[in-house]
């Protein structure tokens, strides 16, 4: 939906001279309709949220964050970034907002492996053929006491085979970390895929549009591949 709004501006600052009071339902209030005359009537406003250090309001729009002024005078893209700290104060929300409840995920479809005792857990959407996926699937061999749940989330067109392939596997996490390590492929195999198709819609759903997508156990996620380094602290610093 942002992108939307950078292709037709082509500015990252809009003005639309409006007049509201200083709080949240005034804000939505005021601005909604005239992004709405903008960009179309199915442009909508999730939520606003005073964002005090800068004397902005935060719009939540899908999955994406614009800011505005008390009066609704301007239309902010791009990210916050507090200098100070070196964060990136818009990403932290958008991961924040993002949080799940890991039990929701649909586990009894993912590929389970456990190493050592297993009490760290991790959940990844991954497709056989993300280079990155590939990197975090030996990075995860050298892990131990940790519980992994894979979704073997095809996203690529040339994916689907390899992937319903193995989910028809006899032995599923030999066959994935086969292909994905060692690039050996899995046998053509006969199946009810329907499972994969599941774990695509669950994903969609999730709105994941890129893999490898991270989950941990208290629901927060990682769009995308995490050095080894930082996961250990991660689930580290979770467990505890």
């Amino acid at each position: 939906m942002i992108q939307r709004i950078v292709s037709t501006c082509l500015t990252a600052v809009l003005l639309v001279a409006c007049s509201v009071q200083a709080d949240e339902a005034s804000v939505r209030k005021s601005i909604e309709p005239v992004l709405q005359s903008m960009f179309g009537a199915d442009f909508k406003i999730e939520a606003v949220q005073k964002l005090p250090p800068l004397d902005l309001y935060e719009l939540q729009v899908g999955d994406d964050l614009a800011y505005t002024d008390e009066k609704g005078s301007f239309l902010i893209l791009g990210s916050v970034i507090d200098l100070k700290s070196k964060k990136n104060l818009t990403e932290e929300r958008k991961n924040k907002l993002s949080q799940i409840k890991f039990s929701d995920l649909p586990l009894d479809l993912a590929i389970k492996q456990v190493k050592g005792n297993g009490k760290r857990v991790l959940a990844t959407f991954e497709d056989p053929n993300c280079s990155y996926c590939k990197k975090l699937a030996k990075e995860l061999q050298g892990m131990t006491n940790i519980t992994i749940y894979t979704f073997v989330y095809p996203i690529f067109p040339q994916s689907s085979g390899i992937a319903k392939a193995i989910w028809c596997a006899p032995n599923r996490a030999k066959a994935w970390n086969d292909y994905l390590i060692n690039g050996i492929s899995p046998a053509e195999g006969k199946c009810d895929t329907s499972g994969v198709d599941k774990i695509v819609a669950a994903g969609k759903k999730l709105n994941i549009r890129g893999t490898p997508a991270l989950f941990f156990a208290d629901g927060s996620r990682v769009p995308g591949y995490m050095p080894t380094a930082q996961l250990e602290e991660t689930l580290n610093r979770l467990t505890k």
